[in-house]
């Protein structure tokens, strides 16, 4: 409760302003729109990461990405590989990812080098270089082997002061060192029940991919991840994770052309699991899941992997 209180006070209120303010100018929501959400949120906005003829896009493989970052289980990797092993499909595989801790990513690649299973970072600080005790630069992980590095994740957002600008700063640290950033936005649920969704969306994607160019932009993995089906047990239906999934692909298109559209994982990561998993990925702008509990459950996991690699 401590900790809560003293992260709480990072909000603040003149940056709060700054950002109805800002939202309200680009035409994203009007005067009425902002007040309510003022009042109802009590001033702080709420935090969270085209159509192609809704052809799909992602390059390759459907693509689940797995977060496995719970604390309490940060020497489990050994077990968790060992169980997978058994019953990790043979077949075609979709590409796999999991991101760890920095500390475990060097333990992480050893127990996952047979699983043809990949290894990422939970987070990345902006700057090369610095007086920066305690952080970890795109280059450190670069080093380490890592070729994904989730940015802007709710909780991030949430706990730790992360805003739209240093995700931004974050998005190019990862891109300027050559490895792929993997994009978290999503709505609040009294951001759905006001009606919206997009606008908030469109404004965060925006925001994460401002100053990137074309050809970075196709390293670009983008999770869609509404804060009300984050470990609560709800789930977005698999019509709405596939509107707002169809919709980000139509800012990327309409940011940077339909070939660059089609090129970008777009994931579904809201309490995504083994029984909603095939319905999520049969949308057609649902190129892949990230996936937080249930990639710590083995047959679950493999569920989800099974569903990705149906044609």
């Amino acid at each position: 409760d401590c900790s809560f209180q003293i992260l709480k006070k990072c909000y603040h209120f003149e940056w709060i302003d700054e950002y109805v303010d800002r939202i309200q100018f680009e035409g994203y929501i009007d005067s009425s729109v902002a007040a309510t959400w003022e009042l109802n949120l009590g001033g702080v906005p709420p935090i969270a990461v085209e159509n192609t003829g809704s052809s799909g896009g992602g390059a390759g493989r459907v693509v689940p990405m797995v977060m496995y970052a719970r604390n309490a289980e940060l020497h489990a990797e050994s077990e968790l590989t060992e169980e997978l092993k058994k019953i990790m499909p043979r077949a075609k595989w979709c590409d796999t990812l999991i991101c760890v801790p920095a500390c475990n990513i060097s333990t992480a690649m050893k127990a996952f080098k047979d699983l043809r299973i990949s290894v990422g970072a939970e987070n990345v600080y902006f700057e090369e270089k610095g007086a920066y005790t305690g952080e970890i630069s795109a280059d450190m992980l670069k080093d380490l082997g890592v070729k994904y590095v989730i940015v802007g994740h709710s909780e991030r957002r949430q706990y730790f002061c992360e805003t739209d600008t240093t995700v931004n700063k974050k998005v190019h640290a990862v891109l300027n060192a050559g490895m792929n950033p993997i994009i978290c936005v999503g709505e609040s649920l009294e951001q759905r029940e006001l009606g919206v969704t997009m606008e908030h969306i469109t404004y965060q994607v925006k925001c994460a991919l401002a100053g990137v160019p074309a050809e970075q932009a196709r390293k670009v993995v983008v999770a869609y991840e509404p804060l009300w089906a984050i470990g609560t047990g709800r789930t977005a239906t698999a019509q709405q994770a596939g509107e707002v999934c169809e919709g980000i692909r139509t800012i990327i298109r309409k940011l940077y052309g339909a070939h660059v559209a089609r090129s970008v994982t777009i994931q579904y990561g809201g309490s995504m699991n083994a029984k909603n998993a095939a319905e999520l990925l049969a949308q057609p702008d649902v190129d892949g899941g990230l996936i937080g509990g249930a990639s710590l459950k083995p047959a679950d996991f493999v569920e989800i992997i099974n569903a990705a690699n149906q044609e």
